[in-house]
């Protein structure tokens, strides 16, 4: 016979170690100790009469029976989580923003906030959505922004995604560099350059990806790995000593000693999307859509200038316009 009463805390588990296949990273992930989830698997287990999980000394593999709860806990938890978030009165809404400076995210923020004024909109800065969406998918954050296309399939799959704009892409060039004089930059004017994409950094790694398929063929290289700097005071002053060209968005800050200038023929187009938890509502995600909406109608956010460039994945073929 079904149980009526399987505890949330119960299926919480279960969906943990079938996302990671793996109970030690389920249980950092829930913030609890690994022998606790284990007992509650096996109390799930025994409340089921099923066996959900193969364990093995190399691996942990859904069976059939915990492969067919799998979408169901899905869905039980997305309707607790509601329930509870009916009755208790909306949370503050955490959205990371990457950046501490200005960007497309923070714009997109600072309109939902005079949307919806009553909602708590809390920044955060992750520095990348790889890490970012982690969290988002752990709970731990609630919306982030950034390439989603360029994440692992498998974290991309339990995510929610909107388009957001087609950020249009820049250099930072060093004060003195010989193509710092000039208004805008051909891409294929930083031939023979080393442009540093946040190679190395695991919180970057959709960047990266992004910057490598842009790059590729125009003889342009990935710089190698820098230190990873948080916060543009740090970022700056690695950036100086090193004194790569550095890949950026129009709306990137402006940090002293550099200069900032427009990539053209083609304009590269990075994909932002706003990515959040599959089932996850909350009146602060719906203001930011509404303004999403709203700048993306207003400025033309989503529409692709002729003599583009945007990823393959998104043309369905050599990146193009």
């Amino acid at each position: 016979m079904i149980p009526r009463d399987v505890e949330p805390r119960l299926l919480r588990g279960f969906v943990a170690v079938a996302e990671e296949l793996h109970f030690t990273r389920a249980a950092a992930r829930l913030y609890v100790a690994q022998q606790a989830l284990s007992r509650d698997v096996r109390r799930l287990e025994t409340a089921l009469g099923a066996g959900l999980f193969v364990r093995t000394t190399r691996a942990v593999e859904l069976t059939a029976d915990g492969e067919r709860l799998l979408p169901l806990a899905r869905r039980v938890l997305a309707a607790h989580e509601a329930l509870a978030a009916a009755f208790a009165g909306p949370r503050a809404l955490l959205v990371d923003l990457n950046t501490d400076g200005p960007s497309t995210a923070r714009t997109v923020l600072e309109r939902a906030r005079e949307l919806a004024p009553d909602c708590e909109l809390m920044a955060r800065f992750e520095s990348g959505l790889t890490y970012a969406a982690a969290e988002v998918a752990a709970g731990r954050l609630d919306v982030s922004f950034g390439y989603a296309d360029g994440l692992d399939p498998r974290l991309r799959a339990r995510l929610a995604h909107r388009p957001v704009r087609y950020e249009p892409l820049a250099v930072l060039l060093p004060d003195g560099h010989p193509l710092a004089a000039r208004a805008d930059v051909p891409l294929d004017a930083l031939a023979g350059e080393s442009v540093y994409a946040g190679a190395g950094n695991p919180r970057t790694l959709e960047w990266t990806g992004l910057a490598r398929e842009l790059l590729e063929g125009r003889g342009i290289a990935l710089a190698p790995p820098a230190p990873v700097a948080m916060g543009k005071d740090e970022f700056g002053r690695v950036m100086a000593k090193t004194r790569n060209p550095v890949l950026v968005t129009v709306d990137f800050l402006d940090l002293p000693g550099s200069v900032k200038r427009p990539l053209v023929d083609p304009v590269p187009l990075s994909p932002l999307s706003m990515v959040w938890r599959k089932g996850f509502s909350h009146p602060g995600l719906d203001a930011l859509h509404r303004a999403a909406d709203l700048l993306a109608a207003g400025h033309g956010w989503l529409e692709v200038p002729p003599a583009s460039w945007r990823p393959a994945a998104l043309t369905g073929g050599p990146g193009g316009g």
